[in-house]
Order: structure tokens, then sequence, then C-alpha cells
């Protein structure tokens, strides 16, 4: 076994079955890279917030890529955490893509648009959160680097060769009044995505997890509010 082998990688872990809902048109893996520097209280991956976790040895990740492959997987989601906190990330996206030809898509919060732009070329698809409106982000995530957000949405319609921007829509926060303000950030993009939020025991904010799932009729209201501020608008979970 090589050093290169031996080596471990920022990935965390990965989901045993491919997914056929994370990444558009594709049947893919999806790993795991733990670390962020935002404060979600309603974090599905609660796990993977905060500090860096050791990571798999390259060895593991590759065995894991190989049985993907045969299991017909075209497409590898690198999520998180956040991964573009990752400093070997355009290493990974290398071996995804370059060694076992799978598609890309990575998905970011917009925190490190210089690892970002490091990326950009090598990816096939970019999700971002916008979590709500920049005014309620140092309160809502624990981030006021606004410039490094605007930065990241311009590098990915710019650059991207596919994208979405995307809102976990929760009922009690994302009022009328920070939707419009979210619609007039993505303005002009080719697509935008608004999800339900889901409530979830495991939820790292105790307030989040009794709050109700969000209703198909709040986010058809939305969509309405929000019309003609991207190409396409998408509602997941309606």
């Amino acid at each position: 076994m090589s050093a290169m082998q031996k080596k471990d990688t920022s990935v965390y872990a990965y989901l045993e079955k491919p997914s056929m809902v994370d990444f558009p048109k594709r049947f893919a893996a999806v790993f795991f890279i733990s670390g962020c520097g935002f404060h979600c209280g309603f974090c599905h991956n609660a796990q993977l917030m905060a500090k860096k976790q050791a990571g798999l040895s390259r060895e593991k990740v590759e065995a894991a890529c190989a049985k993907f492959k045969k299991d017909w997987v075209n497409g590898a989601v690198i999520t998180g955490g956040e991964p573009t906190g990752a400093s070997d990330l355009p290493e990974i996206i290398s071996l995804f893509k370059n060694q076992y030809g799978f598609a890309v898509k990575l998905d970011t919060n917009g925190s490190n648009p210089k690892m970002l732009e490091k990326c950009i070329a090598n990816v096939d698809y970019v999700a971002m959160d916008v979590k709500s409106g920049f005014s309620l982000y140092p309160e809502f995530v624990g981030f006021s680097d606004i410039a490094k957000l605007r930065e990241s949405i311009r590098l990915i319609r710019e650059q991207a060769r596919d994208y979405e921007f995307r809102t976990t829509v929760i009922e009690t926060i994302h009022t009328d009044e920070q939707m419009l303000e979210v619609a007039e950030i993505v303005k002009g993009s080719k697509r935008y995505a608004m999800q339900a939020f889901l409530p979830r025991d495991e939820l790292p904010d105790e307030k989040y997890r009794t709050l109700p799932r969000t209703t198909a009729a709040r986010l058809k209201e939305l969509e309405t509010l929000v019309a003609g501020c991207a190409d396409e608008i998408l509602l997941r979970g309606a």
C-alpha cells in the first residue's frame, strides 16, 4: 500500500446506499465532510458541525467508490458539514471525477469562496444554501461575513456548469419579508429551490425540534411571492 493510500482524507463518512434525490438526474453516492463555521440550530447533520473530525483513509474511500461504480452509480455528492473547509477538497473531487468517472455535486454554505474558486471548474453541479435574508445571518446561523457569501454567489453564477440556490423554509423564521430579501439575493439566477423544514429530535437547538413541518400551502404561497427571482423555482417536500 502506498503512502498516498494510507493517508487520511477529509471524508468523514458516506451513505451505504446510493441516493436518487441528492443529485438531479444522477444515481449518486453521498460523501460527508465534517466541520462547519455556521451554527444552525436546525441542522440535520449536527454531528458534522463545529470542529473537523478524523476522516477515512484514501484506501477506504477508494474501496467505497469501486463498490458504488459496480452498482451503476454515476454521481458523487460532497456535503457536510461544510466541504469547502477541507484543504484536500480539490483532491477529493479529482478522485471522484477523474479516477472513477463520477459527475460531482458540491454542497456549500458559501462561506469559503477562495476554496470554491479552486474547485468550481471541476464540479458539475453546485448547490449553495441561502439560509435567510443576509440581515438575519448573524442571529440565525452565527455568520456575519456577508461579503464572502456574495462572492460565492457571483462565482457560482458566472462559473458553475450547473447550479441551484436553496432555502430550507421554517415558517416561524421565513416570513414574507425575509423571503423577499432572499428573492433579491438570488434574483437573476438559473435555479432556486425552497424545501420543507422537517422537525427531528436530534436537531442541535431544542426549540426547533418541536416546530411544525413546513406545509405545502406555505411553500406554494412563497412560490407566488418570489416568482421571477430565478429561471426555475423548485419546491421540495410540498
